[in-house]
């Protein structure tokens, strides 16, 4: 790398972690911007990191399923389907925030509902827990819903309910059309509710057919003719994966899956803002007690190890608040971990440099050898705890995701802190006068 183009990498570097700092806290500079009254320089924009209930307050509800009913290779896709039902629940309740997932325990199929911010618990509780509804709603006439637009009463001005409901709906199931191969959902209905379904669609030829959950619309299919004999297909334009996420929401509210609720922990506003504060402020303490260790121990290489970590931390809470990752304590837990390992490529390399520097390789060639052969180690440690990362996402509870993902991102700045950064910084003063004097940098 030749002395100009580190300036200008070292200028980007400077550059860019003087953006992401200012992105993670934006709030100094538009307080500035607005006290001098200006108004041609664009605000920068504020957006609150995402906190879990454990660091907001809010409550955790655990339901357990009744899936007995259920053979065991319908389990997954009702529980899938019951989660979507119960996750658009809340995010109606106001919880945008919500963390719903799926979890088995033995033969038990339970269901954890993470609400951060929610005052009202009891109101919750009541409309989680009731059972999703299905219902297939026919077209209303013109002339209704010209005079319900214009009433504006709050009743669906284009569709009105039938006897044709979940309770009818034995199952739906994934099917592609044989000539087409596009996705197709496949319905099969009980004797009762097959004519039910005839009669239904015999009057509706040419109309469309609105099929409801919780009284949101999730299909509208066109009947093309009458349909006996208990089966349906629902044909479109949708993709697989949309086609497969209607499957699930019509089985939701077509399989008999009462839930119970089993565990409340609720975390007060007062508890989750001193959980944050104690994790700022042990994060802090172990950066600074970081760099305190490597200004001792490495000198000047430490002190850019240490710049290194300003756009390492600028980076991760970048990431933290525009991806957006919800925070939590395991989080925070895994993010700081993360710093560590950065740290620990940067001793890597520093090591290898001293081990050329003894051997009398000048400063350049000892920081090339430095950083390449201190990369194999640095990239096994790191991607071996990465792997680890990715199965805790993939297998664990929303706590462990939690600190699984902050880990990864971590890792990942963290390496390009390390090999890039650093590097950066060091290069600069290759080919100088400080490179002799030895004491000043190991």
């Amino acid at each position: 790398m030749t002395k100009n183009a580190n300036k200008s990498y070292l200028i980007i570097v400077i550059c860019f972690t003087i953006l992401t700092l200012l992105l993670a806290f934006p709030r100094p500079v538009n307080d500035f911007l607005n006290y001098l009254n200006v108004k041609f320089i664009p605000h920068l924009p504020e957006r609150p990191f995402k906190l879990g209930l454990d660091l907001q307050g809010g409550s955790q509800l655990l339901y357990e399923a009744d899936a007995s009913n259920i053979g065991p290779e319908g389990k997954k896709e009702a529980m899938q389907g019951l989660r979507d039902v119960i996750e658009r629940r809340v995010n109606m309740f106001g919880v945008t925030e919500a963390v719903v997932s799926t979890q088995e325990s033995g033969e038990s199929q339970r269901l954890s509902v993470e609400l951060p911010g929610v005052k009202d618990i009891n109101e919750a509780i009541e409309m989680i827990g009731k059972t999703p509804y299905l219902e297939f709603k026919e077209e209303r006439p013109a002339s209704e819903r010209d005079a319900l637009l214009q009433e504006q009463n709050g009743e669906d001005p284009y569709f009105i309910p039938t006897r044709l409901t979940g309770q009818y709906l034995k199952k739906a199931t994934l099917s592609f059309n044989q000539s087409t191969m596009a996705p197709e959902v496949l319905l099969e209905f009980n004797d009762e509710g097959a004519a039910i379904f005839k009669d239904l669609t015999e009057k509706n030829i040419g109309k469309k057919v609105a099929i409801y959950i919780d009284n949101v619309m999730i299909s509208s299919p066109v009947v093309q003719e009458a349909i006996s004999g208990g089966s349906a297909q629902i044909t479109g334009t949708f993709s697989i994966a949309q086609a497969r996420e209607l499957v699930r929401n019509l089985n939701a509210g077509a399989l008999p899956l009462p839930i119970k609720l089993i565990s409340q922990t609720t975390v007060g506003p007062t508890l989750g803002k001193t959980s944050l504060h104690k994790s700022l402020t042990a994060g802090f303490l172990g950066l600074l007690g970081i760099c305190i260790f490597m200004l001792v121990f490495y000198r000047f290489s430490g002190l850019f190890a240490c710049l290194s970590l300003v756009t390492y931390v600028g980076i991760l809470l970048c990431l933290f608040k525009f991806v957006p990752v919800t925070l939590t304590l395991a989080g925070i837990g895994g993010a700081i971990l993360s710093v560590g390992m950065a740290v620990d490529a940067n001793i890597l390399i520093f090591e290898r440099m001293k081990e050329e520097r003894r051997r009398g390789e000048s400063f350049q060639k000892s920081l090339e050898l430095g950083f390449s052969r201190a990369w194999p180690s640095i990239r096994d440690s790191n991607f071996t705890t990465l792997l680890i990362a990715v199965i805790m996402f993939g297998f664990g509870s929303s706590f462990v995701k939690g600190f699984a993902l902050a880990l990864s991102l971590g890792i990942l700045t963290s390496m390009f802190s390390a090999m890039f950064v650093t590097r950066v910084w060091m290069n600069i003063f290759s080919g100088t006068r400080l490179e002799n004097m030895k004491r000043l940098w190991f």
